[in-house]
């Protein structure tokens, strides 16, 4: 099966400009997304779509393979999609299923993507999934940042909010405090199906992308992880992950 990784960045974050090349222990964050990503024994290739050259030319110098996309991308699903499309016509080889990994998720790991994409290899129903891990404060609960998750007794998704979900306010404070990874493998022809989909509202009134897939009826399953992981939305949550992997060992694989 031809499993390919896409990490879309680009240096226009309004949160965070530049952040794809905030550095971290003297390697891009895009990098170490890439390299890590890369580690994955489920994957064919792994590659960086962007529109800025600046990107492209760390990447190709680094040894990562990288495609250019149009600078026109309000999302990161149709800024995947135009990278997949000219992976397949340059290699020749039609893509299985695509995994997502956003360029703001440095301490990702490759039994992180192995894990997400288990359940497509599994079960042909699955057209997309999500990982999911568990928040350890009430603080990083109610941060808007993060997007939160609650799942069916399947682990389905139900809702996806930047709101504090389920509520702490009725007196029962011990809730399942989860938040979505931005690792999202999937199929081919679903991705391109996604882009094809309306948006809808609850997607726009929560800036989640994934609604669009449960607000039209769908799927997306969820996949918990324990590994410990934090993106990077603001320059504070940089300074986090620089402390939290400075005794990473997976991170020396690829800096030596």
């Amino acid at each position: 099966m031809n499993i390919v990784a896409i990490i879309p960045a680009r240096m226009g974050s309004s949160r965070f400009p530049g952040k794809p090349m905030a550095d971290i222990h003297g390697v891009p964050m895009v990098g170490h997304v890439t390299f890590r990503t890369a580690m994955s024994p489920t994957l064919t290739a792994t590659y960086v779509a962007t529109c800025d050259q600046e990107i492209q030319d760390y990447a190709e110098g680094a040894g990562l393979k990288a495609v250019m996309t149009g600078d026109h991308h309000v999302r990161c699903t149709t800024r995947t999609a135009e990278a997949l499309l000219k992976i397949e016509a340059t290699t020749g080889k039609r893509v299985d299923i695509v995994v997502m990994v956003q360029g703001d998720e440095p301490m990702v790991t490759p039994d992180m993507i192995d894990a997400a994409i288990a359940p497509m290899l599994a079960d042909p129903a699955v057209n997309v999934t999500n990982l999911m891990a568990r928040m350890e404060t009430v603080e990083e609960f109610e941060d808007p940042n993060e997007v939160k998750v609650v799942v069916d007794l399947n682990s389905d998704a139900l809702y996806f909010s930047r709101e504090a979900v389920p509520s702490r306010k009725k007196g029962v404070t011990d809730v399942p405090m989860q938040k979505q990874v931005c690792i999202i493998p999937f199929r081919r022809d679903y991705l391109l199906k996604f882009n094809d989909m309306q948006e809808t509202p609850l997607e726009i009134i929560e800036s989640v992308d994934m609604m669009r897939i449960l607000e039209h009826g769908e799927k997306v399953r969820m996949v918990p992880t324990d590994k410990r992981t934090l993106s990077v939305d603001t320059p504070e949550d940089l300074a986090r992950v620089v402390d939290m992997m400075a005794e990473d060992s997976l991170r020396l694989v690829y800096t030596k």
